[in-house]
């Protein structure tokens, strides 16, 4: 057998309840195997895949907290310090029913290699809660966010955990625990990011995730001598990624036609611009989660209730809800609508099952770990901002980005090329990604010898 599949043998044995971690380490080490191939003496001799799939700490914690009514509750807190071989962990903290520690490993993880192709010094780490805060007062959602941040602020800081947001948690969110973290720590060192700008965060963070998705889906179609323009797109969710997303594509000359929430889908063959996406701002910000009352409030749009916009028929798909939102069902429809390119702004929202099919049929698959990496690359030029003690313009945070994304996705090709792996973009991206975090273990040595 060989050393990655011995590696994936055992996370499976050792993980069995947490379908998503063991669903992105088989992703990620399957697809690193041509090097790893060439590295294997080297690699087995210092346990460097089994030391890569475990986190480097994985903390746990009740959070107590105080409703309207006075009834207090408790929900579970979780922060999984995955990797630090090339700076501090870096990743966002998730609210939301379904998290528990697996979801957050398979993110820690994901992270890790996320970090490492924006070629800037952050390590991989992931958070979380399974907090709701759908349907939560203002008040409520602050004694929650201040009563976990009560317990985390002990394992984070500027030089080595930096948390930022994910599904459930905003600038308002962010807000509330950096308030209780500087009064705890008594300075103000601008752990967390996401933070609006009046309270040190970075112009341009909100759209940040979507943009680098397009610049990164601008490259993809590049290379393979097409443009956006003219393009139709179809998109799910409806929070800040599809807002970023839908603006930047709009502007480069696409169409986008499609929304979706967890009620269904929407469909505007007029388009989804101007004003329309300035409303996905308002339903995000209704609490209510749901997209329905679009097609209320544009009456040309139909809403499909209980579905997903997979059997729209585009010219480029890109999945902005969560996990595995598209399957061999979806894959499917997808082919036989002839699309040629899938680019992934969720973390891991297409099966491994799906991917394959994909692939056997010639779409283009832009992985999430390089086309929405966008997000935590101005997390941490936000760092640097808040470090620093200066200030960013919207264009000086755009301008940097375009370049993180424009560099990962010529890293990924690179590592096609080195490795003959033809466009398989996930695999260049894995390898990219890997091997800069795997160089810069080896060179700190093995933990616990002295």
């Amino acid at each position: 057998m060989s050393y990655v599949d011995e590696v994936i043998a055992k996370v499976k044995e050792k993980n069995a309840s947490e379908p998503e971690f063991l669903q992105t380490v088989e992703e990620v080490l399957t697809s690193i195997r041509p090097l790893v191939d060439a590295n294997e003496e080297k690699y087995r001799k210092l346990a460097l895949l089994e030391r890569i799939v475990e986190p480097e700490r994985q903390i746990k914690f009740r959070v107590p907290w105080v409703d309207d009514n006075g009834q207090v509750q408790v929900n579970i807190g979780y922060r999984v310090q995955f990797n630090s071989a090339i700076g501090p962990y870096k990743g966002g903290l998730r609210f939301h029913p379904s998290v528990y520690i697996g979801i957050i490993k398979f993110l820690g993880f994901e992270q890790i290699f996320k970090n490492s192709l924006t070629g800037l010094p952050i390590g991989g780490g992931k958070g979380g809660s399974d907090f709701d805060p759908n349907g939560k007062s203002d008040m409520e959602i602050m004694r929650f966010c201040q009563s976990f941040i009560t317990e985390l602020f002990r394992h984070i800081g500027p030089d080595t955990d930096v948390p930022a947001g994910d599904i459930g948690v905003g600038g308002r969110e962010i807000g509330f625990m950096m308030g209780q973290y500087k009064r705890i720590r008594d300075c103000y060192d601008g752990t967390l990011t996401g933070k609006g700008t009046e309270n040190g965060g970075l112009a341009g963070r909100a759209e940040a995730t979507g943009y680098g998705v397009v610049f990164y889906a601008r490259e993809m179609l590049k290379h393979f001598g097409e443009e956006l323009a003219g393009k139709k797109v179809v998109l799910s969710g409806f929070g800040n990624v599809t807002w970023g997303t839908a603006l930047k594509l709009t502007e480069l000359g696409a169409k986008v036609i499609t929304i979706s929430g967890p009620d269904g889908y929407i469909l505007d063959e007029d388009g989804i611009s101007g004003d329309k996406i300035d409303y996905l701002l308002e339903l995000r910000g209704s609490g209510k989660n749901i997209c329905s009352p679009y097609a209320e409030k544009y009456p040309n749009a139909k809403f499909f209730p209980g579905e997903k916009p997979w059997g729209v028929k585009a010219d480029l798909y890109i999945p902005c809800a969560t996990q595995n939102e598209i399957r061999i069902e979806d894959a499917k429809k997808m082919v036989e609508n002839g699309t040629k390119f899938l680019c992934e702004a969720a973390n891991m929202p297409t099966t491994n099952e799906a991917i394959e099919y994909l692939k056997e049929n010639n779409v283009v698959i832009g992985p999430s770990k390089a086309a929405n990496a966008g997000g935590v690359a101005c997390s941490c030029i936000e760092m640097s901002q808040n470090a620093g003690h200066t200030v960013f313009t919207a264009d000086d945070v755009y301008a940097q980005l375009e370049n993180i994304m424009v560099n990962i996705f010529n890293q990924s090709i690179a590592a096609c090329k080195k490795y003959n792996l033809g466009d398989d973009l996930i695999a260049g991206a894995n390898i990219a990604g890997f091997e800069r975090v795997a160089n810069a273990m080896l060179l700190q040595g093995i933990e616990g010898i002295v």
